[in-house]
């Protein structure tokens, strides 16, 4: 497999610690992954839990790394890395932490007693299977772990890197919830190629989720963030609906840009780049701060609705769905037939 190449060995370019990290074991950069720097951490914990005021349809969420290879330039976690004391630009997609004991850590946390086995969430901040995972093959253990103590999870990523781990996930599912999104709003290649360079292309993407329901796993999408004036005309969204549902998609959760403190910056100097005429437009579409005016917000809703109607996609079907503990997977229709509308759960990470 094209990972095997990406694993560690006895001389992977390690280095004395460059960061004022808690739990800081080593510093490494190897040519395996050029232009990346590795800070490796022992975590003291790895369970997080969300505040009991957000609206997010789960109790707690992992992050085996901070930062993120695949260089999104509208990411929304770009903030995180400032609490480092790196930047949210270059350093979040260069200067990446690895929890390396992720697994061992989360064996133990799960195991305590108070733990109640209450839904996890993998990829709410950055990607749990970016090309780092290659590396470290974390996901493996974490999963594991989630499945042996009866802990109902979902996970949302970009990376096809999960394709390894479909048939762990196939087994976990026979006794714990698994609720799997694939990240997917870009499907023209040039565009997500300029936007979200270190991805894995859309191509390889729709062929991921085809293969997660051919295995008998759920499959929602998560099409976010739809571009202003980039990727919200019709047949943008006629396009990329009608490829979600081509590749068996369960369900689609869309929405418009999100321009938080630390990816605004990152994202309006991109425009500034490659789209100058937009910059004033984006400015004034969101005056009011993070998000999109109302307006927009509504007209576009609108229109995600004609074109989710017109391709039989539910709204957010089989994302979250059925992750009691101890259910194990709930059956889900055939590749090409949309989940039951009136079942569906509409829910946003962002």
């Amino acid at each position: 497999m094209r990972w095997e190449g990406q694993k560690i060995t006895d001389d992977d370019g390690a280095e004395p610690a460059l960061l004022p990290l808690a739990g800081l074991v080593r510093t490494v950069r190897t040519p395996e992954f050029a232009g990346i720097t590795f800070h490796e951490v022992t975590a003291k914990s790895v369970l997080n839990r969300v505040p009991p005021t957000s609206a997010m349809p789960f109790s707690w969420t992992i992050n085996p790394f901070r930062g993120c290879s695949h260089a999104c330039v509208y990411c929304f976690a770009r903030k995180t890395h400032s609490y480092l004391n790196l930047d949210t630009g270059l350093d979040f997609d260069a200067q990446l932490v690895v929890k390396i004991n992720a697994a061992e850590v989360l064996r133990r946390e799960l195991a305590r007693p108070s733990w109640t086995r209450e839904h996890v969430a993998l990829g709410t901040n950055t990607d749990p299977y970016q090309r780092a995972e290659g590396r470290y093959t974390l996901m493996p253990g974490i999963i594991s772990a989630l499945a042996d103590s009866g802990t109902p999870f979902s996970i949302l990523t970009k990376g096809t890197l999960l394709a390894r781990d479909i048939p762990l996930l196939k087994a976990a599912a026979q006794s714990v919830g698994v609720g799997m999104g694939i990240s997917l709003a870009l499907v023209d290649p040039v565009l997500a190629e300029a936007i979200e360079p270190g991805t894995p292309a859309p191509r390889a993407r729709l062929a991921l989720i085809s293969r997660l329901r051919e295995a008998g796993l759920p499959c929602g999408v998560m099409a976010m963030p739809i571009l202003p004036w980039l990727t919200d005309g019709d047949e943008s969204l006629d396009r990329l609906f009608g490829e979600l549902a081509a590749a068996g998609a369960t369900g689609v959760t869309a929405g418009p840009l999100h321009l938080r403190p630390g990816s605004r910056e990152w994202f309006l100097q991109w425009l500034a780049a490659h789209h100058p005429h937009l910059v004033p437009k984006y400015e004034a579409l969101y005056c009011g701060g993070s998000y999109a005016s109302k307006e927009y917000r509504d007209w576009l809703s609108g229109r995600i609705r004609v074109f989710r109607r017109k391709h039989g996609l539910a709204a957010g079907a089989g994302f979250f769905r059925n992750l009691s503990p101890g259910s194990g997977q709930e059956p889900v229709p055939p590749v090409g037939v949309p989940a039951p509308a009136s079942r569906a759960v509409q829910t946003s990470l962002f």
